[in-house]
């Protein structure tokens, strides 16, 4: 390997059936195989970055703006042009990228990668949050795949569901610090359930939803 790379990466790196190429590579097969440790990775990194100030989650979509279009999209404000903190500083958690898109100065160089935006763990996080039901065999495994509504044993037709809806969040509780908001896109706020738990799940929250009573819903039995 021509660069010193972390133990774990290394270790994920020559297990696979074809072991990548890289090691920027193999960094970022690292963590796609493990979403859920990028997730608290990301959102501990969040946390050290904290609010900035004068930033609120607004959507907007206009050009140039980088706020999101949807209550969907995780609050992202080191996206944004005003907040960002330039080359060499994650634009998701605001922390310092280093070599490989790492989080920790392991080649205690002294100094950021100016090349890179993004820790490869972030990358991970952001797609995992996005789109949750592609990660729905990890979330099976630690449910013990067993429908997180029913407590039965989960079918193959089971659906990512938030237990907590995005809307309720968007309407409720937007003026959260922002660390504490992306638990909401997280693990700690996703469940797998069976397709006709969900579906009952889904229509009591639209109902609520359309009344105005965001969150006045309970599991169905």
């Amino acid at each position: 390997m021509p660069e010193a790379v972390p133990g774990p990466v290394l270790r994920h790196a020559l297990a696979r059936p074809f072991i990548p190429p890289t090691p920027r590579r193999a960094v970022e097969s690292y963590w796609r195989a493990h979403p859920l440790r990028a997730d608290r990775l990301a959102r501990g990194l969040a946390a050290l970055s904290g609010t900035p100030d004068g930033w609120t989650w607004r959507l907007d979509g206009a050009a140039g703006t980088a706020r999101s279009l949807s209550f969907r999209t995780p609050p992202a404000p080191f996206r944004e042009a005003r907040f960002s903190r330039g080359p060499g500083h994650c634009c998701i958690c605001g922390q310092p990228v280093f070599r490989l898109g790492w989080h920790v100065d392991l080649w205690r160089e002294g100094r950021t990668n100016h090349n890179a935006g993004w820790h490869a763990a972030c990358v991970a996080a952001w797609r995992f949050w996005c789109e949750p039901s592609d990660h729905v065999q990890v979330l099976k495994r630690v449910q013990h795949r067993r429908c997180a509504v029913s407590g039965g044993r989960l079918l193959r037709t089971a659906e990512v569901d938030h237990r907590v809806p995005l809307f309720s969040v968007w309407r409720e509780r937007r003026h959260e610090p922002w660390p504490a908001l992306l638990a909401f896109w997280g693990a700690p706020n996703l469940q797998v359930v069976n397709r006709t738990a969900h579906v009952v799940k889904c229509a009591l929250e639209a109902g609520a939803r359309a009344g105005g009573r965001s969150g006045a819903y309970s599991a169905p039995p």
